[in-house]
């Protein structure tokens, strides 16, 4: 289950990643390369822009369940075997030291 999550994940942020580049913010951008494309054409500038913005919020906010996902997999695995060093630490004593004395005036 946590590699499948993580897949998705690497493969949202890659889509997430080439969304930002497609898009045009103020006269630059890959975009505007293509302009003369079949898809631009056909939706319009206006209608490109809006489906570039709407998938890039949608592998946002995929990215962000995903993560917070992953999180808790992660939590409701819980570690039944502990470590001899843990169990070392868990028993030792630590020694206290003796209180200073205050002097005497």
């Amino acid at each position: 289950m946590f590699t499948l999550l993580i897949s998705l994940i690497i493969i949202f942020s890659a889509l997430l990643v080439v969304l930002i580049l497609v898009q045009n913010p103020k006269g630059g951008g890959i975009s505007g390369e293509f302009s003369s494309s079949g898809a631009t054409q056909m939706f319009g500038v206006q209608k490109t822009g809006d489906l570039v913005e709407q998938l890039t919020w949608g592998f946002s906010i995929a990215i962000l369940a995903l993560v917070l996902a992953t999180n808790f997999t992660l939590s409701d695995t819980k570690e039944t075997s502990t470590s001899v060093n843990v169990e070392k630490a868990a028993t030792k004593t630590v020694p206290v030291a003796p209180a200073p004395v205050a002097p005497k005036q």
